[in-house]
């Protein structure tokens, strides 16, 4: 990398610190199956996986813990996710809630995914001073995915618009330990989580402990 290359790339760090730029990250795995027959079989099996949140905190491992909630902010069974679902994810190691909405949800014969974005808890929906309870803006998404093509499986994790929700009212009094997150522990721990996730779900690691 040329040193012009690294000047930027520490100025664009400095921009996503302070809240002024955002990044895009994509995380995959895949699985070849023998026939075609043995991947549409593990092909239904991992759209199931990837709409049971709540199992999935159950990977081996390190792992963060998931939790589906409906819009009235209460505990949901894992096979019901939905458009306006919530999910609630700590990180290894801290007590900090952070939320995100469910946005969308596709399924197709051979591709499946859902999208969240960062958001209130499920209780403040509609408060205008409500906070955003994420260590990033509410602009970020994430799209988790799975697709057949053939006798493959692909996996997906795919993040947009990740910026640090470090500026402004939906920061709140969480401005500074968002910061903190973001650049230090997930930072750290996103690809690991990631990259665990798509294995999970194109059977790489077959079963949660």
């Amino acid at each position: 990398m040329s040193l012009k290359n690294i000047v930027n790339k520490v100025k664009k760090e400095v921009k996503v610190v302070q809240g002024e730029e955002t990044k895009d990250k994509q995380y995959e795995n895949h699985n070849t199956y023998n026939t075609e027959a043995e991947a549409i079989e593990a092909f239904e099996r991992s759209k199931h996986k990837l709409f049971d949140v709540n199992e999935w905190t159950n990977m081996s491992g390190i792992n963060s813990t998931f939790e589906l909630y409906n819009p009235q902010g209460r505990r949901s069974s894992s096979n019901s996710l939905e458009k306006g679902y919530y999910i609630k994810i700590i990180l290894p190691a801290t007590t900090m809630d952070n939320w995100v909405r469910i946005t969308d949800k596709r399924t197709e014969e051979n591709f499946a995914e859902f999208v969240v974005h960062p958001s209130e808890q499920p209780q403040e929906r509609g408060d205008d001073d409500a906070e955003v309870e994420h260590f990033f803006i509410k602009e970020a998404s994430s799209t988790f995915r799975v697709t057949r093509e053939g006798n493959t499986l692909y996996g997906y994790e795919i993040g947009r618009n990740e910026g640090i929700n470090n500026q402004g009212k939906e920061a709140g009094a969480r401005s500074i330990i968002n910061t903190f997150v973001a650049e230090g522990g997930w930072a750290l721990f996103q690809e690991l989580q990631w990259d665990k996730l798509t294995r999970y779900l194109v059977h790489l690691e077959e079963t949660p402990a």
